[in-house]
């Protein structure tokens, strides 16, 4: 029987048809699982066992990049799954490089090749280039999801007015923006620009690398419900409106405790409490050399 769990004042409705398996995020034709296995710190046989961890505990959605070294791994985990390729949600990334035309459906290409995958559900663009135009960077995304490599698009780390030119400009729809988001850094400016477009908001690094778990007001919540602390943070996640989340671990008892997460709420004073950790330094991924979060997008 399926139960249905209504977000923050009911802007999102989690659909779950069991405690074991994830809810789905709608946007811009997309149905994305709101709990995913970031896999960005993960290498070899490490990654390997954790995606095989991940689906056997419930998980439908794996995120992975060309950048992070483990495609291959990655794709042998899901290509060697009991699951149907149908049932996983598999993302990907590339990093456009200033070389010939079609730079980012060869890098598309070739992260299809160390998947071992016919297309990827989702492809982003991991960090926008400032040695390709943002237009033909959208374009080229855009022609990949028309060549049949990925059924949908989005970017990740795009500053503000990056995201809203990203937006405008597409001739095919962006359905992610994924982007660091914990309680200790909302960006919900951020995600609430995404959403003037449909556009839904992936987090990574959504425990914060682990600091969010040493705080008492987490704590205090967590006894409350019986949970763990991140298990609180990672409800937290999901009680933002049209917002998933890739939190990444090796350990399969932390895999599994990370998406139990669909049979509690946090109420509107625990949210409050939550909301009050946000804090001016509170990023924990820096990007690139000289990257402007607030740099215009021409």
């Amino acid at each position: 029987m399926e139960r249905i769990l209504q977000g923050r004042e009911g802007e999102v409705a989690y659909v779950v048809p069991s405690p074991r398996l994830p809810a789905t995020i709608a946007a811009n034709g997309a149905a994305i699982p709101a709990v995913g296995l970031g896999t960005g710190r993960l290498r070899g046989d490490v990654a390997t066992r954790a995606v095989h961890a991940a689906l056997d505990s419930g998980y439908r959605h794996i995120d992975t990049a060309a950048k992070y070294g483990n495609e291959t791994e990655v794709g042998a985990a899901i290509r060697g799954h009991r699951l149907p390729r149908d049932e996983i949600f598999v993302t990907t990334k590339v990093l456009p490089a200033p070389t010939e035309d079609g730079r980012v459906e060869f890098a598309v290409e070739a992260s299809l090749r160390r998947l071992g995958l016919e297309r990827v559900d989702l492809l982003l663009i991991h960090w926008p280039s400032r040695e390709i135009g943002l237009a033909e960077q959208v374009a080229a995304l855009c022609r990949a999801r028309r060549s049949g490599m990925a059924s949908h698009i989005g970017v990740c780390n795009f500053p503000p007015r990056w995201l809203e030119a990203a937006a405008e400009i597409a001739s095919e729809p962006i359905a992610v923006h994924q982007v660091e988001r914990h309680p200790y850094f909302a960006q919900e400016v951020l995600a609430e620009r995404g959403r003037r477009h449909g556009i839904a908001t992936v987090a990574f690094c959504p425990l914060g690398r682990g600091a969010l778990l040493e705080e008492p007001a987490v704590h205090a919540i967590a006894q409350t419900h019986g949970k763990t602390a991140a298990q609180v943070v990672m409800r937290w996640q999901l009680e933002q409106p049209m917002n998933a989340a890739v939190p990444s671990s090796s350990h399969p008892e932390r895999i599994a405790a990370n998406i139990d997460v669909f049979d509690f709420a946090l109420s509107p004073a625990e949210l409050a409490a939550l909301a009050r950790l946000e804090r001016p330094d509170g990023r924990v991924v820096r990007g690139p050399s000289g990257y402007d979060w607030d740099a215009a997008p021409f």
